[in-house]
């Protein structure tokens, strides 16, 4: 059995945030490059290109994945959510604003995947501590801000979901082993 050239080109159809999208792409596209090239979606970041960073973390068929490990036409069929469709059209999620209100975000580099994977922790676990925040956001890196305000951003959009403790109430803990 053969594997197909690298430039062979294939079909694939999937849905990303919520439109369906069928393009004919080279079998060793990954679905960062996919996303980002094809579909303008630039709220992708692609960092390491080995799956270590996690600025490319996406939602495939709702769990996330790191979109420069996937080729496209792997995803024939699933469902792909990107940081664009997390965002609402009328503005930031409270997620997002949190990131904003707590300064959880400096270059911005990081923050899509971050902000896919806390989303992930939310859905998981409306209440989590913040060692259970840091846990959870231990797959992405920051080379910025030292995850402090990233851990009180999250800790206080579940609080504003009625999930978590108040941002006062658990401020000390998120910086105390961030």
């Amino acid at each position: 059995m053969s594997l197909p050239a690298p430039t062979a080109r294939r079909p694939v159809r999937l849905t990303v945030n919520g439109r369906l999208v069928e393009r004919e792409v080279t079998v060793r596209q990954s679905l960062a490059d996919f996303l980002r090239q094809d579909l303008g979606l630039t709220g992708t970041h692609v960092g390491c290109e080995h799956g270590v960073c996690g600025a490319c973390t996406v939602f495939v068929d709702g769990a996330s994945a790191r979109s420069c490990l996937l080729f496209a036409v792997q995803l024939d069929g699933a469902t792909v959510t990107t940081i664009e469709g997390l965002t609402p059209p009328d503005g930031l999620s409270p997620l997002q604003q949190a990131f904003c209100a707590t300064h959880a975000m400096q270059c911005g580099f990081c923050t899509p995947g971050m902000i896919v994977a806390a989303t992930e922790l939310l859905r998981e676990n409306p209440a989590p501590t913040p060692e259970e925040i840091r846990e959870a956001l231990s797959g992405n890196l920051c080379m910025c801000t030292g995850y402090v305000n990233i851990v009180r951003a999250v800790v206080q959009a579940a609080a504003a979901a009625g999930g978590g403790a108040s941002p006062a109430a658990t401020r000390a803990d998120a910086g105390a082993t961030a």
